[in-house]
């Protein structure tokens, strides 16, 4: 399991890993999301592409804080930081 923060800019022209913040140490994924920030829908276009991306279930990703800000915390199931690191860059 591997706890990760994600910066997230919604309405974005396209879905897509953008890279990562490095902010004294902290690393913060930041991802693009082709949805708006209504509705929970920002939210549910980031887990369906972090779980085709990181070849994982959906529930497999749980947004732990931030449902409803851009800088959010998750946990994903069954994968290691440097993992899914390295799905994302490669995928």
């Amino acid at each position: 399991m591997a706890l990760i923060k994600v910066k997230v800019k919604p309405q974005a022209s396209a879905t897509k890993f953008k890279g990562i913040l490095d902010l004294n140490g902290d690393k913060i994924l930041k991802i693009d999301v082709a949805a708006p920030p209504e509705k929970g829908k920002a939210n549910e276009e980031l887990i369906k592409f972090l779980a085709k991306k990181l070849k994982v279930q959906k529930n497999e990703i749980a947004i732990k804080s931030g449902a409803t800000s851009k800088e959010k915390h998750l946990e994903i199931n069954g994968l290691s930081f440097e993992k899914i690191i390295e799905r994302l860059k490669n995928g």
